[in-house]
């Protein structure tokens, strides 16, 4: 990989580490980290999977989401692989399947990720989405393993506004750090009372498919006419700019999953674009904030 000289990647890294987002314990992370979703899937794929991830470490994305389900485990070993060598200076995100939530199951799920990963502990432990076992016995199973040192915080993923306050209302709920949920300039459900009921509790999102997961809605970030205008203004490209809309308010950390080194770079330096207001209006009104309540979108 070679495209980007020294010089390069330092400028690129300096306008990652200034873009930040700071969770309620006080972290500060860089707003644009790296997913792994469908990483470990081929094989063949490996060592170009695992160099994306460290190239995108060495321009200062060190947050690194995974999850026991993304390819049974296989994504896991990729970041494994990844970040060996360089485990402090990265922020290893895992998620836990809903069945495996449990106080009989959880920290046994969380050890296999972590010899999967290579690592002692987890910065953040995720609950990949809602499911039959209760908030309750989930959050005591996260808090047993802050405890025992296997993570050093814990939040949840998929997860509304109702289920936010019902978490919020049971007993430590309110340790939790981050809520990971699908967010784009294409799927904007989560704006009319979610984003405001985190930013009262100091809570970012995550967002995941910050690109749109391909297909036509990706294609219409890349073709519509007023994301072309903004990025020609700022000569950068289209999705550069949807990249840089989600994380205009600081209270939202990226996650793009990334492989080709163009797409790597091209996601990294949208944390040094700032979009004016003339910009946000622009997209408003393309793209606007919903009027009601919407089912949240989940992929």
């Amino acid at each position: 990989m070679n495209l980007i000289d020294g010089k390069k990647r330092r400028e690129i890294k300096y306008g990652i580490e200034k873009r930040v987002v700071t969770l309620p314990d006080g972290t500060s992370l860089p707003s644009i980290g790296q997913g792994t979703w469908h990483m470990g899937e081929d094989p063949k794929m490996k060592e170009k999977e695992v160099k994306a991830l460290q190239l995108g470490m060495e321009l200062g994305m060190k947050v690194i989401d995974t999850a026991e389900m993304y390819a049974d485990g296989g994504s896991e070993r990729i970041v494994g692989e990844a970040v060996k060598g360089r485990r402090e200076n990265v922020f290893l995100v895992s998620k836990v399947y809903p069945h495996n939530a449990g106080l009989d199951r959880i920290v046994k799920a969380c050890e296999k990720s972590l010899k999967r990963l290579g690592t002692d502990y987890l910065d953040l432990y995720l609950l990949h989405w809602r499911g039959s076992v209760s908030l309750e016995e989930t959050i005591e199973g996260m808090e047993i393993l802050k405890k025992d040192g296997k993570i050093k915080r814990w939040g949840v993923s998929n997860f509304d506004t109702e289920d936010m306050n019902e978490l919020w209302d049971t007993k430590n709920g309110n340790n939790c750090m981050i809520n990971q949920v699908l967010y784009h300039l294409g799927s904007r459900g989560i704006d009319y009372n979610l984003v405001p009921w985190l930013e009262e509790k100091n809570m970012p999102i995550m967002a995941y498919s910050p690109l749109a997961q391909g297909g036509s809605l990706r294609r219409q970030l890349l073709t519509n006419p007023v994301i072309q205008e903004i990025a020609e203004k700022h000569n950068v490209q289209p999705l550069q700019i949807a990249l840089s809309w989600t994380i205009r308010s600081n209270n939202c950390l990226a996650i793009p999953k990334a492989v080709q080194e163009e797409h790597i770079l091209a996601n990294a330096e949208a944390a040094a674009i700032e979009l004016t207001n003339d910009d946000l209006n622009k997209l408003e009104k393309v793209f606007p904030k919903p009027t009601r309540k919407m089912p949240l979108d989940i992929i």
